[in-house]
Order: structure tokens, then sequence, then C-alpha cells
């Protein structure tokens, strides 16, 4: 494939996010629903624009591998919603600030989901074995996804918060949305007579870090997913980018109800479990593009519904 799509791709992606930090977000604010809901719509048309057009370049075929890879992603990044309303409870960050955390985790996740996208793609082409493993992973995944919850993750008890810790000196306070800050090093100081300056990390900084992290284990899940559909890297890649685009947003339209969908993960299990299942048995059939949407629509759909229907009782 021509490199221009590439480049072009990521080149509008960059000003898009260039734009999104300069313009509409340049000054730290609490995102309304109503902010929230008009951004949300913004980001899937954009990524319904640029279906239209794989469709018309490159044909039906890829159209459909892409809408269902970026289904695929974008309801999986559902539940990156979960950890990161638990993530920003447990370290009480304010709500003005969760923005520019959350853009910059993404522009983070973009980098790691290319290179991640590039070794898959990489290593299906060398090693056709492979699938197999993926298919079986993400069997795996979903089963295990089926019968945990988010609700038991503890952040504090995070290895990667612990080695953070350990790396890099943390301040106790936050100072607005900075993620560095120079404060006076009190032992220095008494050594030498005069005030001494030391950078430290902000809490911010730590939430950040935990948001690429937890990013980055999701990507395990979601990338093989997608190539479960396609193993075409341009497809994988750009289906990706768009709907992990419109996570921001989704997040801020989402993150005071997701409670209420307690049934989702059981829905997200099902996909995952599904494009395991069609990815580990693609050497014998190849199950149809349209049956995928048809299940992802269905088992996300379901959850949904049943969310709202039994309501989870409260504590």
């Amino acid at each position: 494939m021509a490199m221009w799509p590439w480049v072009a791709f990521n080149a509008a992606v960059l000003a898009i996010l260039a734009i999104d930090l300069g313009v509409f977000n340049r000054k730290a604010h609490t995102v309304s629903a109503k902010e929230a809901g008009i951004w949300t719509a913004v980001w899937v048309t954009l990524a319904a624009c640029f279906a239209a057009g794989i469709f018309i370049v490159r044909g039906h075929t890829a159209g459909l591998e892409f809408v269902t890879g970026y289904l695929i992603e974008y309801s999986l990044s559902v539940d990156n919603i979960f950890v990161f309303v638990l993530l920003f409870s447990y370290f009480a960050v304010k709500p003005e600030y969760q923005h520019r955390i959350l853009f910059w985790g993404i522009l983070g996740a973009l980098f790691m989901r290319g290179a991640m996208i590039a070794a898959g793609a990489l290593l299906i082409a060398e090693f056709h074995w492979i699938t197999y493993i993926f298919g079986a992973f993400l069997i795996i995944t979903g089963i295990r996804m089926a019968v945990q919850s988010n609700e038991q993750m503890n952040p504090g008890a995070n290895p990667v918060l612990k080695l953070v810790q350990k790396v890099v000196p943390i301040c106790q306070d936050y100072h607005g949305q900075k993620f560095f800050v120079h404060l006076p090093d009190p032992e220095a100081s008494q050594r030498t007579g005069k005030t001494v300056l030391r950078r430290m990390a902000t809490p911010l900084f730590v939430v950040l870090v935990l948001v690429e992290t937890t990013d980055l284990i999701f990507a395990v899940d979601s990338i093989p997913a997608v190539f479960a559909v396609t193993r075409e890297p341009f497809i994988v890649y750009t289906s990706n980018v768009c709907a992990i685009l419109g996570l921001r947003s989704l997040y801020f339209l989402l993150a005071g109800v997701i409670d209420k969908f307690h049934h989702l993960h059981y829905g997200l299990a099902v996909v995952l479990t599904f494009v395991g299942v069609k990815m580990s048995i693609a050497g014998l059939y190849k199950v149809p593009t349209l049956l995928s949407l048809g299940v992802i629509f269905l088992a996300l759909g379901m959850s949904v519904v049943t969310s709202l229907w039994f309501p989870a009782k409260s504590e």
C-alpha cells in the first residue's frame, strides 16, 4: 500500500488534535454533558465520513471491515471509562483537569497503538499460526471479563503507581493543570543555606501514567480483536484511531451514568469471545463481516437493555 494515505491520515489527526487543544479546550474547564454530547456526535460523524471514503476508494469489503473494527474498538473503549472514573475518583482529580489528562493520555495511546499494530501485522505476516494464539487469548479474556468486575480494582495497589513513586519525586498537592513543578527542597536548602528548587511530579502526572498504562492493557485485548476482522494494517490502525479519538467526549458523556450499565461487561465479554472464536477458526471458515456486525450489535444492545430493565440494587 502507498505511504500517502498513512501520511495524510496522521497529518489530519494531528491537525484536529491541535485545534481541539489550542482552540476549543485552551482553558481548563468542566466539560458539561451537553458539550460532551456535541463532541461525541462530531467524532462519530468524522468516523462515518472516513468510513464512507473507505467504501468509495477501497470498496464494500474494506468499508465493512473498517466499520466492524471501529465498533469493536469503540465498544471495548467503554471499559476504559469504568477505570477512568475509578482513577479520577480515587485521586480526587477535579473535573476541569480531567480533559487535559485524557487528551495527553489519548495522544500517547495513538503512538503506542501504532507501534503495537505494526508489530502485530508483522508477526501475523511472518508467523500465521500466531493468529490462533491471539484467538485463544481473546476467548480467555472474554471469559475472564464475564466473571470479573472493575469494582474489584484498587488503584492504590497498582504496581505501576509504586514504580512511579520510587522513580520520580512526587509532591503531595495538585498545582492546577501542571504535570511538573519546581518546589523548595528542604534538605538541599538546609545544606546550602539558600533556597534550592527541585523538579517534582504532581499527582496529575501520576494519574496520566496510570491512564496510559490502562490504555496499554486494554489495547492488548482490542487490537487482536480487530485483527480478527481484517489483516489490513491501515484498516486496523484507522479504525482504532477513530474510536480512540472519541473516547474523551464519550467519557464525559457517560461518566455520570456508566454505573447504570452494570451488564455491559457481559456484552463486551461476548464480543471478545466471538472474535476470538472467529480468529481461531479462520483457517476452516471465514465468518462473514455482516454476521460479525450483527453479533456485536446484538450483544451490546442486549447488555444495555437488560441493564436498564434490571437495575442494580443500590447498596
